[in-house]
């Protein structure tokens, strides 16, 4: 007779899983106040302060879409994963540190205003697909309408998260002074990138980090 799995080893593994949490979230703001941002002359790379910060960002972006992959492959109920990711925009979206970083913070945290909305609007399910239709709508709303900007933004990621390809083509790069509805459409491209990179994520016991 076959020996009857275990209460264990039939339990789902989200249980293994590290999230972001406050730690994460004060480490990356104690390396991002050592680096500099003075460019280099010699040098066509962005100064370090900017590469650093565009990691920080990356790293919020793929952590919540982890908790995101968890829910598309089962391992937490949608009440589960709406609870794991309001824990996050906690810690992600509080009042930005004074001093240096202030403004720093809250250039991190405009994008993210498009990730979480996405998110929640993907749990929810009924979202809009049209994704033309809705960067049309963003553009032409965000200087009159932030709110209703937002929720077009929030329903372009939202597709993302679904599998829909998008932003590149609706994000010049020759845009000199960016609208915050660009910013919205750069992040969803990042989370494009991002769900592309955690196809497989789920396949082994516990997260690496």
């Amino acid at each position: 007779m076959a020996k009857k799995a275990s209460k264990t080893e039939s339990e789902p593994l989200k249980l293994f899983y590290i999230f972001y949490n406050q730690e994460r979230w004060d480490n990356w703001l104690k390396t991002l106040s050592e680096s500099s941002f003075e460019a280099d002359p010699k040098s066509d790379e962005m100064p370090e302060g900017l590469r650093i910060l565009d990691s920080f960002s990356e790293d919020i972006t793929v952590s919540v879409l982890k908790v995101i992959k968890l829910y598309q492959n089962k391992r937490f109920s949608k009440e589960e994963a709406a609870d794991k990711l309001g824990q996050i925009e906690m810690i992600v979206m509080a009042g930005a540190p004074e001093g240096n970083l202030e403004e720093l913070v809250e250039i991190l945290q405009l994008p993210k205003l498009a990730l979480f909305r996405a998110c929640q609007k993907y749990l929810e399910g009924g979202f809009d697909k049209d994704i033309k239709t809705l960067v049309k709508k963003g553009k032409a709303l965000i200087e009159s309408d932030m709110e209703a900007a937002l929720d077009a933004a929030a329903n372009i990621g939202a597709s993302v998260i679904d599998g829909a390809s998008c932003c590149s083509k609706y994000v010049k790069d020759d845009i000199e002074s960016p609208t915050l509805f660009d910013e919205w459409l750069i992040e969803c491209e990042r989370m494009n990138e991002a769900m592309t990179t955690l196809k497989n994520f789920d396949e082994t016991t516990g997260d690496e980090d």
